[in-house]
């Protein structure tokens, strides 16, 4: 009997982690969320960031010419033009130092004898699960015409970029798109239908939003927080703004991500928030929500732990307030059964 609870125990352990895992995207697939995010808001600054991040990560120059050529289909060619003159941009500069970026693959170019109104057709009921039927297709017909000659042909058949990722996109351009709800859930749906997760897409869009509307260009998210992982359940993300003096670090959770119980002794933490939504609680009290622009001083000795909301990441600036001989005491983890009472 023993054998066979311990037996469960571990498989359920094995499928939540997997399901976790299931959550994280690639290298590429963060290129393409990040990328696709920055270029919808039209964050230039950041552009140029993430940009040089998946070059350096070997995605090819043709792979996301391929987003920045899609974008226009979903947030205009205002920001689709910003976003390729600013990665040209990137790629001359990446060339005067000498950087060996790779072209990649020719995409594939859709030609006058191509029955484009039936390849579109196709595409869009392979992405969408069956034949599309609304209204706007009779009230407008035009706009039928370009959806499926245009976006689901002359675009999405010129390879480089698989289905999948292509839903990625777009699925990031919208999350960040304000009043585009409507088209966001049906790409959510069309995402689906390529194989991607609920746990992934629930993912990309907490993450896109996120990235948008915290300024990610003035503290970078930095690496992932693996010096103190073992008193954090989920994954974090640690910048060390500065060592020197007054201690500063930016730390950023993913959704659900949360620190142990933890006592700073003799010198105590402020938390500036400047992102996303999250909690903080002292031992004995009830927790508190926080947002950006929420500010927690928090006293020496005192028992208490802080972390993302379920749905959303979260950032904040940790100051450590400077004392001989201060130090911080990591205790018990916050339990799920405490944790997922918070709403």
């Amino acid at each position: 009997m023993k054998k066979t609870v311990l037996f469960i125990i571990c498989f359920l352990m094995i499928v939540m982690e997997a399901n976790a895992m299931a959550s994280k995207l690639t290298e590429k697939e963060k290129s393409i969320v990040e990328i696709s995010s920055f270029t919808s808001s039209g964050n230039q600054e950041q552009l140029v960031v993430s940009l040089n991040n998946a070059l350096d990560n070997k995605m090819t120059i043709n792979e996301i010419n391929e987003i920045l050529i899609q974008s226009y289909a979903y947030c205009g060619f205002p920001r689709s033009l910003n976003a390729i003159g600013t990665f040209t941009n990137v790629v001359k500069m990446r060339k005067a130092k000498g950087i060996k970026d790779i072209q990649g693959d020719t995409p594939k170019v859709l030609s006058s004898k191509d029955n484009r109104d039936a390849i579109g057709e196709k595409t869009r009921e392979e992405l969408a699960g069956g034949i599309v039927k609304g209204e706007w297709q009779i009230f407008a017909p035009g706009i039928e015409q370009y959806l499926k000659e245009h976006l689901f042909a002359d675009i999405f058949a010129r390879g480089l970029l698989t289905h999948q990722e292509r839903e990625l996109a777009t699925v990031s351009f919208l999350a960040v798109l304000s009043g585009a709800e409507p088209q966001l859930k049906a790409h959510i749906n069309m995402a689906k239908n390529t194989g991607l997760s609920d746990d992934k897409l629930n993912y990309t869009v907490q993450y896109a939003q996120f990235i948008t509307e915290y300024n990610m260009g003035v503290f970078k998210r930095g690496a992932e927080n693996t010096a103190y992982a073992k008193y954090f359940k989920g994954t974090s993300y640690l910048d060390m703004l500065s060592t020197n003096g007054v201690t500063v670090g930016n730390v950023v959770f993913e959704p659900g991500c949360r620190n142990n119980w933890h006592i700073h002794h003799k010198g105590g933490q402020i938390l500036l928030v400047t992102g996303g939504n999250g909690w903080y609680q002292e031992w004995g009290k009830p927790a508190r929500k926080l947002k950006a622009g929420d500010v927690v001083n928090i006293p020496a000795g005192v028992k208490h732990w802080h972390g993302a909301a379920r749905d959303s990441f979260f950032a904040h600036l940790a100051v450590e307030v400077p004392a001989e001989g201060a130090k911080n005491e990591w205790l018990e983890p916050v339990s799920d059964a405490e944790y997922s009472k918070l709403k």
